[in-house]
């Protein structure tokens, strides 16, 4: 029996308790309407990419008085670098043990230049990749997000014997590698996705599954699922709906139509056990500093 199956049959069992027994059986009655496994809280994270403009106290200050204990840190100054010398680790390491928050992904760009003119280049951005991986293993991360060079469907040969050596190395540490759903070629197309998958073939590389991004860029959430769930290492979470001129827009959790329930529940049957990172990109509705705990809530009582 397939993985699937057995989370699947495990789920249904949930939605039904024992009335009578007799030896070698139970009899199950069924209780309607079927109630839904709960979101898990303790799998969450919040992504630091609305707070990119503040420094890293601030931000991990306004993320765990929000209830989160798990970041997903922008791979941009001020926030990480493993390229700019000014950046200082030991403060990032300062704030997590301050502020008790794990770093549970790193939103890197690796991978960027992957497709550069020189093999120098190319190189150096392999440097980059490996550097990465080493300081999400060091702090504990569970994946890096990573980015399919310029994003064009014609160099996904070009850039894969690049991505194959990484994986090569992420596997050694345990960390996964996802390239986030954005409106690439590449990364906005399932299709493309899964080939991109299929020639590196690694576990260890792979889907950062974002339904709102995919929405966004045309594509069905839910028939990309299907597409590439064999593939999906990290999940991004946001809401957002279609505007009285059918342009996607993004909206606070909950009052949109991305069914992260379903998400939770299709991913989760998969075998996944990391995180789904909330994504607060919505500051011209809320401040974040305000709108990050109503999300935290939202997904806890949902």
């Amino acid at each position: 029996m397939k993985t699937q199956s057995r989370v699947s049959i495990r789920i249904m069992f949930a939605w039904c308790k024992p009335i009578w027994r007799w030896p070698g059986a139970v009899q199950f009655l069924w209780i309607m309407p079927w109630r839904r496994i709960e979101l898990d809280v303790t799998r969450i994270s919040a992504c630091s990419f609305p707070l990119r403009e503040r420094d890293l106290d601030y931000t991990f200050k306004v993320i765990a008085e929000a209830g989160f204990d798990k970041i997903d840190l922008v791979g941009r100054m001020p926030h990480f670098s493993v390229t700019d010398p000014d950046y200082d680790m030991d403060e990032l390491r300062r704030v997590c043990d301050k502020y008790g928050v794990v770093l549970a992904n790193i939103g890197s760009y690796c991978g960027r230049d992957f497709v550069a003119d020189s093999e120098d280049d190319r190189q150096a951005a392999m440097g980059e990749m490996k550097k990465t991986l080493d300081v999400g293993k060091a702090f504990g991360s569970k994946s890096i997000r990573i980015m399919p060079g310029d994003g064009k469907r014609a160099s996904i040969d070009t850039i894969v014997p690049y991505f194959q050596e990484s994986a090569e190395y992420a596997e050694k540490l345990g960390i996964y590698m996802g390239i986030e759903n954005h409106g690439t070629e590449i990364s906005g197309n399932p299709e493309a996705c899964q080939e991109i998958c299929e020639k590196v073939d690694s576990e260890y590389f792979g889907i950062l599954y974002e339904p709102c991004n995919l929405m966004a860029a045309g594509a069905d959430y839910k028939s990309a699922f299907e597409v590439f769930k064999d593939y999906i290492v990290h999940v991004h979470i946001k809401d957002g709906d279609y505007n009285s001129e059918g342009k996607w827009e993004r909206c606070m959790l909950g009052d949109g139509i991305i069914d992260y329930h379903w998400v939770w529940d299709q991913v989760e049957a998969l075998g996944y056990d990391r995180d789904y990172a909330l994504e607060f990109e919505v500051g011209d509705i809320e401040p974040v500093e305000t709108g990050y705990r109503k999300w935290y809530e939202t997904w806890e009582r949902t």
